[in-house]
């Protein structure tokens, strides 16, 4: 195990008075951080309180109005991240940067190839990877095409680059936003052998409980300022979520049970699926990602083909029906790709709430009303809380929980019949968490059928009234609200316990 000169006082990482302003908004207003060798430190706060652009000032990304950057107390000015990769620091974005054509030992070696004559000598990149990979408890297969891997293994390939790179500090940006339990929890065994080594991790992060289980120093953003320097183990989850929201936050309230009506939603012999959704209840499909859940999902929502079986909505057949058929039959939907599939992001905040409205809020000739659009777009970010500089703005330049805001709030404005929902509250702070789950709540006791998927099982557990478990896909259990333990669910999850459905 290779281990680096370790002080755990010393700062490696110090930023003093960071500013950035962008129009309409202070990103950052005179932030100071300073990060340990050897210990692993949380950066939390809302969406759009000003984390994300920290650290891409930190990693050269963005340029500071005002501040100062040190590394092993020497003041540097990075153009670009290439200065900051050459000063010891490597970043693993929410979105990653892999090239997907590639292997992953042609990935993890990109710009800095091991040679032979001249050429990239794959052999030695192989064994390269390899190495990294036993070394650090980051199994991958060297030749594999990254395409073909599940997110999880493409969240390794990104750190193996780093590793490859010799990065003293390692940034992740939400790292565990696109991982199922499992997965997080073997990042935060692979993060602390690496803390242990010498390094420092820095963690952006919203999830109260990763913070209080694998980090050592936590400090706390609120709409651009500190608000908390804190050791982890002297503070508490409740203390955490007030620093990032300025309120009392009740962690743990319960949500009342639902009043089943009629069936809205009948699923039969689909992928070999059966299942029922009723008016006024919530039905949560429990599993580990790449088990059928999401094929399922698009099979309902008709973005893909049902090759057998029968799909119902309000007693309509849409089995073979265009999406725009079903949400005519009352379907609204919420996809787990909020960018690629769920808003066009060059298009505007206001006509990203407005896509599916359009045809309401159009007059009797089909023209869009901007008067119109900007009043709708207005209601919906109030709201919801989407933090944006303006409707005018392009939606692409949300925060990713800000996004899903705009996503959520958009398709439960549709008061549909049935909302099909995946991973509602991905990448979203913990005072949006509790804010869209309460939305949920409302909307199925208005008497509307919510069929929810979701990889983390606190949020199964408190918002459905019943449960699902798919597994190699098929659902293999099936729980009440009052069944639904962690120890049941934990089982059913990695197929050792069968209830039919």
């Amino acid at each position: 195990m290779t281990r680096l000169p370790s002080n755990p006082e010393e700062a490696v990482v110090e930023l003093a008075g960071i500013t950035k302003r962008y129009p309409g908004t202070l990103a950052n207003d005179a932030v100071d951080l300073s990060v340990r060798s050897g210990e692993i430190h949380a950066l939390m706060g809302e969406n759009g309180a000003g984390k994300s652009t920290l650290v891409s000032v930190l990693y050269g990304e963005v340029q500071p109005d005002a501040g100062t950057i040190r590394i092993d107390g020497r003041e540097v000015r990075f153009s670009g991240p290439s200065d900051a990769i050459d000063a010891g620091l490597g970043m693993v974005h929410q979105g990653f940067r892999l090239f997907d054509s590639l292997t992953v030992a042609e990935n993890v070696v990109f710009r800095a190839e091991p040679r032979r004559r001249g050429l990239l000598d794959r052999a030695a990149a192989r064994r390269r990877v390899a190495e990294l990979a036993e070394e650090h408890g980051l199994p991958v297969d060297p030749d594999a095409r990254v395409a073909t891997l599940p997110v999880g293994v493409r969240q390794r390939v990104e750190i193996l680059k780093l590793l490859h790179r010799g990065a003293r500090v390692l940034i992740l940006d939400e790292p565990t936003a696109v991982l199922t339990p499992d997965e997080a929890g073997r990042l935060f065994t692979v993060l602390k052998s690496l803390a242990a080594e010498g390094r420092s991790v820095i963690l952006v992060t919203h999830k109260l409980h990763e913070v209080l289980e694998g980090t050592d120093r936590v400090t706390v953003l609120r709409d651009g300022s500190v608000t908390a320097r804190l050791r982890t183990r002297d503070t508490t989850a409740g203390e955490l979520a007030e620093a990032m929201t300025g309120r009392r936050v009740d962690l743990d309230r319960p949500h009342p049970p639902g009043t089943p009506g009629p069936d809205v939603l009948t699923v039969t012999g689909v992928r070999g699926v059966d299942l029922t959704v009723r008016a006024g209840e919530i039905v949560g499909i429990a599993g580990v990602a790449g088990n059928g859940q999401s094929e399922l999902v698009e099979a309902i929502a008709g973005l893909r083909p049902v090759g057998a079986g029968r799909i119902e909505l309000a007693g309509q057949d849409v089995t073979h029906a265009s999406p725009v058929r079903r949400r005519a039959a009352g379907l609204a939907y919420v996809p787990e790709d909020r960018a690629a599939v769920g808003t066009a992001p060059t298009a505007s905040v206001a006509d990203n709430l407005a896509m599916g409205h359009h045809r309401r809020l159009a007059t009797r000739r089909g023209l869009l009303r901007p008067a119109v659009l900007r009043a709708h777009a207005r209601t919906l970010i109030d709201r919801f809380g989407i933090k944006t500089p303006s409707p005018a703005a392009p939606a692409g330049a949300l925060s990713g929980g800000n996004l899903q805001k705009l996503l959520v709030g958009r398709e439960l404005a549709h008061e549909a019949p049935l909302l099909l929902v995946e991973q509602p509250t991905r990448g979203v702070d913990i005072g949006a968490v509790r804010h869209i789950h309460d939305q949920l709540i409302t909307y199925r006791d208005a008497g509307h059928a919510v069929l929810l998927v979701s990889a983390e099982l606190s949020e199964i557990r408190a918002l459905s009234d019943r449960v699902l478990v798919m597994y190699e896909g098929r659902i293999t259990a099936s729980y009440t609200r009052d069944q639904a333990d962690e120890r049941s669910l934990g089982l059913a999850l990695a197929g050792a316990e069968a209830r039919p459905a």
